[in-house]
């Protein structure tokens, strides 16, 4: 990725000190048996730069609070090596007292992000929004697999799962009914949005697979489902959880860039804007930031890595 600053926004808005925001790229598809999630941040990378970067919605310039595109995590060993590297990683800008987002990359990318956020902020609830359950204790004799995902944010966090319509009967064993919105019953029932955050902490980490997204509109993942989540749709309920929660970090993942057709990184790119300007919207530019980071004397699940790690 030769990418020097995210959306070539200007300098001075781009440097890790005054960057209220964090953007780690992980090129990473080893778990996934059709390539192509490993481009997709660089794709990602180039639509943001032919963004136009004021958001009409909110009235704002989300970039002029400083977004910093940090190195990308580029571990091409085993899937858990990578899942170390993009712990420490995230965790190492959490106690930065940043904004963390990633771009993947497959899903397993989630895995480290999620136990980082989950070691620093307290009753943490995973907002995993997908096509795909990925619910399997392990696949293959591993535990780092896409297919495995989100097994340890079931039992370590209080864990929602929005669009899922696929899955298998093993993890139907694992899924927490009460907690689950599938597809096909969140098509005919309106009150889907307010249940979900209703059943949320105060502190919310957002893993947002693309093949969440109708395939009309999202038509380049790894994993296409039929159905899903229209825009304006997955706007209003992204706009209104961010109202009534502490959004804490954000995992955009699953783009598989097809070199034809460029509109599905267009808009994981607008995605991705339009959620940073939903969580700055009522935030002044000159402002300090605080991401309410507990600190790891309160943290929830026990870590592999020692308190006074440096990163």
């Amino acid at each position: 990725m030769n990418n020097k600053t995210y959306a070539g926004i200007p300098e001075e808005f781009s440097k890790q000190e005054q960057a209220k925001i964090v953007l780690i790229p992980v090129s990473y598809d080893g778990t996934n048996s059709l390539k192509g999630p490993k481009n997709g941040p660089e794709a990602f990378l180039n639509a943001s730069e032919k963004l136009n970067l004021y958001d009409i919605e909110t009235d704002t310039e989300v970039y002029q609070q400083g977004i910093y595109l940090a190195e990308a995590v580029a571990e091409t060993g085993s899937a858990e090596a990578m899942v170390n590297a993009v712990h420490q990683s995230t965790k190492k800008y959490i106690k930065k007292n940043k904004f963390v987002t990633l771009i993947g990359g497959d899903h397993t990318v989630a895995i480290g992000a999620i136990r980082a956020f989950n070691e620093c902020f307290n009753s943490l609830t995973v907002l995993h929004i997908d096509a795909h359950a990925n619910l399997l204790k392990t696949y293959q004799g591993s535990a780092y697999h896409k297919n495995c995902a989100l097994y340890e944010a079931s039992q370590t966090t209080n864990l929602i799962q929005v669009g899922i319509r696929s899955m298998n009967a093993k993890e139907k064993t694992v899924v927490d009914n009460e907690k689950v919105y599938y597809a096909h019953e969140m098509a005919v029932d309106d009150s889907w949005m307010d249940s979900a955050i209703d059943q949320m902490t105060g502190n919310v980490f957002i893993s947002l697979d693309l093949s969440a997204i109708d395939i009309s509109i999202m038509t380049s993942v790894a994993n296409p489902e039929p159905g899903g989540l229209f825009w304006y749709e997955t706007l209003e309920f992204l706009n209104k959880l961010i109202q009534e929660k502490n959004i804490v970090g954000i995992a955009l993942v699953g783009l598989s860039p097809n070199e034809y057709n460029a509109s599905s990184d267009f808009l994981a790119a607008r995605l991705y804007y339009k959620l940073l300007s939903y969580k700055f919207a009522e935030e002044n530019i000159g402002d300090d930031y605080d991401n309410s980071y507990e600190g790891l004397n309160q943290k929830n699940n026990p870590s592999k890595f020692e308190d006074d790690d440096e990163y």
